[in-house]
């Protein structure tokens, strides 16, 4: 079962098993060998694979079955200039919650440019809402206190960078006075991209 999954999973992101391995630390041929059941990974490996894709443990290995839900899509989420974050339900998207953290999830839409070409306007993110994120996440950031922007996080030990993949846009950096006094903070962490067409 675990090697149906690694494939499925694998293949919804868009990887292909030599990217996978490199993500991993491991040889080229170790993916191929989980995906054809040959060899299985230890329980760490399989943990790394859970947390890199955002599923539990569990759903790598078969022992929970889907399980469905609607969340709402809010409003828009800025990638160019922040804008206000939550207006009315737009439409649903239906996630998959046996296959992601436990948590509670919304999701936003985006708008602008800042974060092309991987996320373009329109498009929608699903969000599993927290209160930090690490260097390297995506997330929604709250500027202002309401204002919403989807970004690259980049932790110093001055501030916050919020960072967008498009290179015309420069990041913005928060002091820690500032991250305090505006606020900064975080609403989320993207865990899943859903492209519109």
């Amino acid at each position: 079962m675990f090697s149906v999954k690694l494939k499925e999973i694998r293949k919804e992101h868009g990887l292909t098993q030599i990217d996978l391995a490199k993500k991993l630390g491991v040889a080229s041929g170790t993916v191929g060998n989980w995906e054809s059941g040959k060899r299985e990974p230890d329980y760490e490996r399989i943990s790394q694979i859970a947390d890199l894709f955002n599923v539990s443990v569990d759903w790598l290995l078969g022992s929970t079955s889907r399980e469905i839900q609607r969340i709402p899509v809010y409003g828009k989420v800025a990638a160019g200039i922040p804008i206000e974050a939550i207006e009315n339900i737009e439409d649903y998207e239906e996630i998959d919650v046996s296959r992601m953290p436990k948590g509670q999830y919304i999701a936003l839409m985006i708008r602008g440019n800042s974060m092309e070409p991987r996320m373009r306007d329109g498009d929608v993110v699903i969000v599993r809402l927290q209160d930090d994120c690490e260097t390297g996440d995506t997330a929604v950031m709250l500027v202002n206190g309401g204002d919403a922007t989807c970004k690259r996080i980049k932790k110093t030990p001055e501030g916050i960078f919020l960072i967008s993949t498009n290179p015309a846009y420069d990041p913005m950096f928060f002091s820690n006075e500032q991250i305090a006094d505006l606020p900064v903070r975080t609403l989320g962490k993207v865990v899943e991209l859903r492209a519109k067409f």
